[in-house]
């Protein structure tokens, strides 16, 4: 019997491999994740962009291990709508589809403009724009809340989430924020340790309209990466 690393009445987080944990769980009506792209990145200062002299931060990083076609068919089987970030990195495992995801992130310098996302969606390319500089980062890929809570937005009426890539835990943060249950699956324990702390802070009973807007904002306090980020529900 699977025991979860952290439990709450929204979030389960299991320490472990996806291969071994996924077939112990049943359906979901969402997979949403960003898995390790195989690119050799660090992030941040350990950033490698190919060059010779990084090595020495080669147990820094977060994306080496690319998943195999075998993972793949293991966890799109797991819900009938997927969305996966990177998905340009993995064209040989994945069909052929027109839903795309681009987040636009308006960086400047060396960096992409943008990353994308390949989904199960039959539907038109939507872009998201937000600018990641000054996230204080539990992870080296981390994701902004916004950006993932725009992604379930986009996948419907769906109640059950999956991520088995979850590093630090913002799919599993977003989907709690929404009122939606979501399972995460972490290897590294570290990050399920910043992930069970995200989850543990419960949302903040603070509303208000924005301005010229009807549209309630409830705004959580994030513990890991220090600063609010804002819902639009």
């Amino acid at each position: 019997m699977l025991k979860p690393y952290y439990q709450d009445d929204a979030v389960t987080i299991y320490h472990g491999d996806c291969r071994e944990i996924v077939p112990q769980l049943g359906r979901f009506d969402l997979l949403l994740t960003d898995p390790p792209y195989g690119i050799g990145e660090h992030g941040g200062a350990c950033r490698t962009r190919g060059r010779p002299g990084y090595a020495k931060h080669a147990n820094m990083g977060w994306d080496n291990a690319r998943p195999d076609a075998e993972v793949f068919r293991l966890i799109l089987d797991t819900a009938p709508v997927a969305i996966i970030w990177g998905g340009n990195y993995f064209a040989d495992l994945l069909h052929p589809t027109m839903g795309w995801l681009y987040w636009r992130k308006l960086m400047g310098g060396d960096f992409s403009d943008g990353e994308l996302a390949w989904t199960s969606r039959s539907a038109a390319l939507r872009e998201f724009t937000k600018c990641p500089k000054g996230m204080n980062k539990g992870h080296p890929c981390e994701k902004p809340i916004e950006l993932m809570t725009w992604c379930i937005g986009l996948a419907g009426d769906v109640q059950t989430i999956l991520d088995p890539f979850a590093g630090s835990g913002t799919t599993g943060r977003a989907a709690k924020d929404l009122g939606r249950k979501c399972t995460l699956i972490e290897r590294e324990e570290r990050y399920c340790e910043i992930s069970a702390k995200r989850m543990a802070q419960e949302v903040l009973p603070l509303t208000y309209n924005a301005p010229g807007e009807g549209r309630a904002i409830a705004r959580t306090l994030d513990p890991v990466v220090g600063s609010s980020s804002e819902d639009t529900k």
